[in-house]
């Protein structure tokens, strides 16, 4: 099996972990906690709006009542994705992978940031959404969980219609030694 070039997945996570502090840099110096701003209310009503929130927990405001086990908890949770990650990014297959192990790395790396810097993640992005399971409006998120879903979305994808590709036949030990003893990257 040949190992795909890397390069796009860390260039990824560089760009998303700059865009995604500088957004939450630029949140706390220039809004309070608790602040909700309309975007182009003339336009879109109520939809968008730019809310800042510092959340202690994870997805969705999820988090443990000790907020001192709630940060050590989300910060080791972290550190262990990322490295998972990084595992499964130089396993990747397809190029689609490694996109989305690039958003997903850049996504964790920049809410691991906020946890290890001030202990909560700044969250600004507050979408209104059709009234469905009890919700008027969708969780506060922020680019790193943007560039999360993104990536998983993309796994999905590749799930879903790659799959031909991984039901071939794995190479064998032979074959495997080969490879990686002549340095095989596939552009």
């Amino acid at each position: 099996m040949n190992r795909l070039n890397t390069r796009p997945a860390w260039i990824l996570m560089g760009i998303i972990i700059i865009l995604d502090q500088a957004s939450k840099i630029l949140t706390r110096a220039f809004t309070y906690e608790g602040q909700s701003i309309p975007i182009l209310q003339s336009v879109f009503g109520d939809t968008f709006r730019f809310t800042h929130l510092q959340n202690p927990g994870a997805a969705f405001s999820i988090s443990l009542s000790n907020p001192v086990v709630n940060r050590i908890f989300f910060i080791a949770a972290s550190v262990f994705a990322v490295a998972f990650i990084i595992y499964l990014l130089f396993r990747a297959i397809h190029r689609l992978q490694v996109w989305a192990f690039g958003l997903i790395l850049g996504g964790a790396i920049g809410n691991l940031i906020d946890r290890i810097l001030i202990g909560t993640v700044t969250d600004f992005v507050d979408v209104d959404i059709p009234d469905m399971l009890g919700m008027t409006r969708f969780p506060v998120f922020n680019v790193a969980d943007s560039a999360i879903f993104i990536g998983m979305v993309l796994l999905i994808i590749d799930i879903i219609f790659l799959k031909d590709e991984r039901q071939q036949q794995p190479l064998s030990i032979e074959e495997e030694d080969s490879i990686s003893k002549q340095g095989v990257i596939d552009e």
